[in-house]
């Protein structure tokens, strides 16, 4: 069976085709980060423009590339939600009226589901139940994963998703966009103890919060700037506020997933979304892991950021679910992951 993925959530546009015999059999993504620099976050007009234009030849070029016409696929996936709701039209559209004419069905994916499969692409990959820690710009989510499709959220974000958090810290400290790979990089030159940011809800729960973590590090470089340190710095105030700052981070979400772990006496643990791919948060993560008795899976840096490689393979965990008949576009902006043993 071969199943096209097509992801167009945000501000990527990824193409993916997944056979179960042969595994991921090719893959195309194009970024729109040029796009969206000079205004140093996503537009999404802009947005839904360049997914418009983008995603049938970048379909086109995938079909081709592995070697298949369009008659060869058996089903079409799409992330239905959540994400911009123009983006998601976008896709929904071209996979609904590409799965009518060929006759096959269209797969509507939940994309946060989709990041929590993500781990299942890869040689060692884990098995049903286990705790995800779901770490991107737009969730920070730690879910019991009890079987395929039956998720139970354990802790949420309150405000400002963790990837959200260093986006908005990298324009402080001037970084360009996207700002989370640029910030981990300047933080590898920091000192990671040189400022005491806050833990955000440390001992309450397994909720997240990090809003106020945020502003502490906008008032620390208000501070420094105004006694001088800014004027006469060596490159190393934005360092140490950038390592200072992911390291309350890491802090917390490994805290929190520890915490988790315990709760719900889980042995396993996966790591997705596009902050998974952080390379001092999977280190700590790794070493509670072997310390706290419990093992940590991720999917590739590749996987953990927008794709259509984990879309076609969602698509074809759930290819039995959908009944046939006329393919319809199914967009949700806003879709939680309890919410899927419901619909299914």
């Amino acid at each position: 069976m071969k199943v096209l993925g097509i992801e167009t959530s945000c501000d990527e546009t990824g193409i993916a085709i997944y056979d179960p015999a042969a595994g991921l059999v090719a893959e195309a993504l194009f970024s729109q980060n040029d796009t969206h620099a000079r205004y140093g976050g996503v537009v999404p007009e802009l947005a839904c423009r360049d997914h418009i234009a983008r995603s049938a030849p970048l379909l086109c070029q995938v079909v081709a590339d592995a070697g298949l016409t369009l008659q060869d696929l058996d089903a079409i996936a799409y992330t239905a939600g959540p994400g911009l709701v123009g983006a998601l039209m976008v896709g929904g559209s071209l996979a609904a009226s590409l799965a009518f004419g060929l006759g096959i069905p269209a797969l509507p994916v939940h994309h946060m589901e989709a990041h929590l499969l993500a781990a299942m692409l890869e040689d060692d990959a884990p098995d049903f139940p286990f705790l995800a820690l779901l770490v991107s710009g737009g969730h920070t989510l730690l879910v019991r994963a009890q079987g395929l499709g039956t998720y139970v959220t354990v802790g949420n974000t309150l405000d400002d998703a963790a990837g959200e958090a260093f986006d908005k810290v990298a324009r402080m400290l001037s970084l360009p966009y996207p700002g989370g790979a640029a910030l981990a990089e300047l933080a590898a030159a920091g000192d990671p103890e040189a400022f005491d940011f806050p833990r955000p809800m440390k001992n309450r729960g397994l909720d997240f919060s990090f809003s106020g973590l945020k502003t502490a590090v906008r008032l620390k470089l208000e501070s420094e700037t105004a006694r001088g340190a800014a004027g006469g710095m060596n490159g190393s105030l934005y360092a140490n506020i950038a390592a200072s700052f992911q390291a309350a981070v890491v802090d917390t979400l490994v805290q929190k997933s520890i915490k988790a772990m315990a709760m719900t006496g889980l042995d396993r643990l996966v790591v997705a979304g596009g902050v998974g791919a952080n390379k001092k948060l999977r280190q700590r993560l790794t070493a509670a892991g072997k310390q706290q008795g419990f093992r940590v899976y991720y999917p590739r840096p590749a996987y953990c950021t927008d794709n259509g490689a984990m879309i076609a393979y969602a698509g074809w965990c759930h290819h039995g679910t959908v009944a046939p008949g006329v393919p319809s576009i199914l967009a949700r902006p806003r879709w939680s992951l309890d919410e899927l043993a419901l619909q299914r």
